[in-house]
């Protein structure tokens, strides 16, 4: 047992506490972007969910990283989730991961070595369940517990999945259920129970497996995993980088059914506010949403789900590849039309 909860660090938690969209677009359109080498097929240009350089005709490596503070109070879960979450990235590209290395602060005056230890073992469980090493890292002393990883992958150049290349009339399904914010600013105040923290749990140690196998899959034109800017945000980050617009159905989402109770009941992010804040002058709601609704398009997902746009007669392959990885919950819920950039719901 650890003496102290974890998120008592955490001025928000996962990719709750990521930078707000505003912000961060602002700080990225200060820094220089440098010459890129040809062999560079993604860059930080489309936003998209880690960088790929190719190595070969037959080869390319991609790479990313990733860490937060702590989501949940349990060290293992807290390694777990922050890994999971990290090697998402590869399979939202694509790839197949074959390494990693440990990114690790921790306050050494308030955690005990044991507790860090269960971290890090939370975190190993997850590489071993992917099929990966971690082969290195690097560790500091900090105020706030920050774990994750960088991860790197193999992808066959011609099959990377980007996150900009969308084309209207495409159909979109999601792999994973929403919620997973609600659920954690409901942990934060006492109020989640056990079956809601396995909700939790179940979801964000998911592994996303099925990226690779969708790679393979003709109709399937662009990816990319939901996580700290919610659905609506990346969604949006998907119709920039195609110059489309989205339609979204509500009633079609995914959504853990605890975490939309909690929802009704008021219960969110702060980071589900500076999101809508950041991007939802380019939402439309139709007159049926309700603002908890609205809090669920918005809510910081730490390891979510793959969001796929796809050609309509390839819905049919996607799904299969969701459900032969267990992804039972995956689901189409809107499609992509001609027209400047924006998201409605309806």
């Amino acid at each position: 047992m650890t003496a102290v909860r974890l998120t008592e660090f955490s001025h928000g938690g996962g990719c709750g506490c990521k930078i707000a969209p505003a912000v961060l677009s602002d700080i990225l359109a200060r820094s220089p972007i440098g010459v890129m080498p040809p062999e560079l097929l993604v860059g930080n240009a489309s936003s998209d969910d880690a960088a790929v350089y190719r190595l070969n005709d037959q080869q390319a490596i991609v790479a990313t990283t990733d860490f937060f503070t702590p989501i949940v109070d349990d060290p293992t879960d807290f390694g777990r989730i922050a890994a999971t979450n990290a090697i998402s990235d590869i399979y939202a590209m694509g790839a197949t991961p074959i390494m990693a290395l440990a990114i690790v602060g921790m306050p050494l005056d308030k955690l005990a070595p044991e507790v860090i230890g269960q971290i890090l073992e939370g975190g190993a469980s997850v590489c071993r369940e992917a099929g990966i090493p971690i082969a290195g890292g690097h560790s500091i002393d900090v105020l706030e517990p920050i774990y994750g990883l960088v991860a790197l992958g193999i992808v066959h150049p011609d099959h990377i999945l980007r996150n900009d290349t969308a084309r209207a009339g495409d159909m979109l399904m999601l792999g994973k259920p929403l919620g997973v914010g609600v659920l954690s600013a409901a942990l934060k105040k006492g109020q989640l129970d056990a079956a809601g923290y396995a909700q939790m749990i179940a979801t964000t140690t998911r592994l996303n497996t099925p990226g690779p196998t969708l790679a393979g899959i003709d109709g399937v034109h662009a990816v990319t995993d939901v996580t700290g800017f919610g659905l609506a945000g990346h969604l949006l980050e998907m119709c920039r980088g195609a110059s489309v617009a989205a339609e979204v159905v509500f009633a079609d989402l995914p959504i853990i059914d605890t975490a939309a109770a909690f929802a009704r009941d008021g219960v969110a992010t702060g980071a589900s506010r500076r999101n809508w804040a950041g991007y939802g002058g380019d939402v439309v709601l139709g007159e049926g949403v309700a603002d908890w609704q609205r809090v669920l398009l918005t809510d910081p997902q730490t390891s979510g789900g793959l969001l796929v746009a796809c050609d309509p007669s390839a819905v049919d392959a996607v799904q299969a590849a969701f459900r032969a990885e267990g992804f039972d919950q995956s689901a189409v819920i809107g499609r992509l039309a001609a027209g400047a950039p924006a998201l409605r719901v309806g």
